[in-house]
């Protein structure tokens, strides 16, 4: 038996999954832009507004949730504002390493709805950076933001919500 062309179309097929899986990330990223879906806000530092909406008003709300296993309490001082587009807020978030050991943590934040992500602009956050944290430690950080003037009308509330992952790991693994 000639098992060559089977061969043959198994090894394409094989090839062509591994280009697709390859071309899934950038694949998600234009679809999630074309649909507004994810709500991925930029992790850049951005510059400070300089025009305010004073007609309007947006009520923006805080969740923080650690990843499964990570031993870190955080939690913002308000669960919500309101803020007129582009006036800055200032909102205070404490982080507590809940080990015996020392850590460094890493938050990643998204936005809902997805739309509004671009819409969102943070001046100083924890998120910029990865926070080490000695065992027990409990710290304050400050998120300093402003919505955009041009947020869509249809849009009157946000949430921002943050993701805290134990990347103590992968910070010493690098350093090695």
């Amino acid at each position: 038996m000639n098992h060559a062309p089977l061969l043959k179309k198994l090894l394409l097929a094989c090839l062509a999954m591994f280009a697709f899986a390859f071309a899934l990330v950038p694949l998600y990223d234009v679809f999630c832009d074309v649909t507004g879906l994810n709500g991925k806000p930029s992790l850049e530092q951005a510059k400070v507004s300089e025009h305010v909406n004073t007609e309007r008003q947006v009520d923006v709300s805080f969740t923080t949730h650690a990843q499964s296993g990570a031993p870190f309490k955080v939690e913002s001082e308000q669960y919500s504002v309101a803020v007129q587009p582009g006036a800055m807020r200032e909102v205070k978030f404490s982080a507590k390493n809940t080990s015996n050991t020392d850590k460094v943590m890493q938050a990643i934040p998204s936005v809902s709805p997805g739309k509004a992500a671009k819409y969102l602009h943070k001046i100083a956050c924890f998120c910029f950076d990865q926070q080490p944290l000695k065992a027990g430690e409990e710290v304050e950080f400050t998120l300093l933001f402003y919505v955009d003037t041009e947020l869509p009308d249809d849009v009157e509330e946000l949430t921002l919500s943050y993701t805290v992952f134990d990347i103590s790991g992968q910070v010493v693994a690098k350093n090695d």
